[in-house]
């Protein structure tokens, strides 16, 4: 079972004036890995707020996956990267940039996401943007190797090139 968190950095959202359909999406999909939902919040686009709650996920609750919709663009107001850069230990650049890359094919607007992802401890933190849509896509991207990035997190994963995993034939 992975233990996974949602958060979703909205204004609208926090305020009640927007129903968060893309983390409603995230804990539906969350199935397809087993994932247990152990916490689920919504926060406003406040720097701090979103940090503390990164880190009350992580260290007290040591939740395997925290994933985060919304925050993720150009807007004033879309600072949920910077949020979770300041807590990150270690980056891990190669799954925004997969998520990128398929999103490109979709739309040229993808090259606008600032989403990051890295690691917190033993807890693998993953923007995605804020659209249901945008977030379905990505899912599509991260949920088929979540399973073996928690494995190695937790001490449990074996060598990542093995011929069973992730080769295309």
């Amino acid at each position: 079972m992975i233990r996974v968190a949602i958060l979703t950095s909205s204004d609208k959202g926090y305020a009640g004036e927007r129903i968060d359909e893309s983390g409603k999406l995230i804990a539906e999909r969350i199935k397809e890995i087993s994932g247990e939902l152990v916490e689920y919040v919504i926060v406003p686009d406040e720097l701090e707020e979103i940090k503390y709650n990164l880190i009350q996920m992580a260290d007290v609750a040591k939740v395997d996956l925290i994933l985060t919709t919304g925050g993720t663009g150009f807007s004033p107001r879309d600072i949920t990267p910077e949020a979770t850069t300041a807590v990150l230990h270690r980056m891990a650049p190669g799954i925004p940039e997969a998520m990128r890359a398929k999103s490109l094919e979709i739309t040229n607007r993808a090259m606008l996401s600032r989403a990051t992802a890295g690691i917190r401890n033993k807890t693998l933190i993953v923007n995605m943007p804020g659209s249901k849509k945008a977030v379905d896509e990505c899912l599509d991207v991260i949920l088929p190797v979540m399973e073996h990035a928690i494995e190695i997190l937790r001490g449990e994963g074996g060598e990542c090139a093995r011929p069973d995993h992730g080769t295309k034939t």
